[in-house]
């Protein structure tokens, strides 16, 4: 199995899911755009396009010019190879830009362990249909996507308190997922290294907040590393 995974900052890689592919010896090509490296032409070749999140946002096209490309890309990859893709925080609002929807600021930025809530539609998704019909997951973002209720194909999976398209799928190949369930014990310390992201947490949860944050992450990690098997498992399914 060969599968794209585009990056834009190192540390923020598929994590947890990443160490289950690797188990299962899928052949992962790493493309980490904040680098320089170019997204491939022909990605016909590649059975699945995992993208992940970052510290840019999705209308920073004048400060990373290469966002325009990748736009570009999951664009072909999505609509026109119809390739399974798995969007996580910035890669699930580049997802949305794609498909005809549009990427807001945030009325309150969500960060923390914060509660998903599934809609109906999720007992019959190939991917969500043995979740929980709530879970606890960990958000970092100040972003969020808007406008897909009039788009054909759209369906969504779960919302939050605050963001309604916490989940949302274009067909039955392409999914948006918001928060984070691919971290492991190492990811909230590793991303408050992140400039961005540390001003963010402290913004919203106060000045010392990381270590309280990583205490709550990892006292949820089992449930969150179960809720990533399954997640994969059930992408494999989808991958032609």
């Amino acid at each position: 199995m060969e599968i794209i995974v585009l990056q834009h900052i190192k540390v923020e890689d598929p994590g947890y899911i990443k160490d289950l592919m690797l188990k299962d010896g899928v052949h992962l090509t790493t493309i980490e755009l904040d680098e320089g490296e170019k997204i491939p032409e022909d990605l016909s070749k590649f059975d699945a396009m995992f993208c992940m999140g970052g510290p840019m946002d999705t209308w920073m096209e004048d400060k990373y010019s290469w966002l325009i490309d990748e736009k570009q890309k999951i664009k072909n990859f999505v609509i026109n190879l119809k390739k399974p893709y798995l969007g996580f925080c910035l890669g699930c609002q580049l997802l949305g830009e794609v498909v005809g929807g549009k990427v807001i600021k945030s009325t309150k930025p969500e960060i923390g362990m914060l509660d998903i809530n599934f809609s109906k539609q999720k007992e019959s998704d190939l991917l969500f249909s043995s979740f929980p019909n709530k879970i606890k997951a960990l958000h970092w973002h100040s972003y969020e996507v808007v406008n897909l209720e009039n788009i054909k194909d759209i369906t969504l999976l779960a919302s939050s308190n605050t963001t309604k398209y916490q989940i949302f799928k274009y067909q039955n190949h392409a999914y948006g997922i918001q928060f984070h369930i691919e971290v492991k014990d190492t990811t909230v310390n590793d991303w408050g290294c992140v400039i961005e992201y540390k001003t963010a947490l402290e913004k919203q949860l106060g000045q010392g907040a990381l270590e309280k944050f990583d205490k709550e992450a990892k006292s949820n990690m089992f449930e969150m590393n179960n809720c990533s098997k399954i997640l994969y498992s059930n992408f494999k399914k989808i991958i032609k």
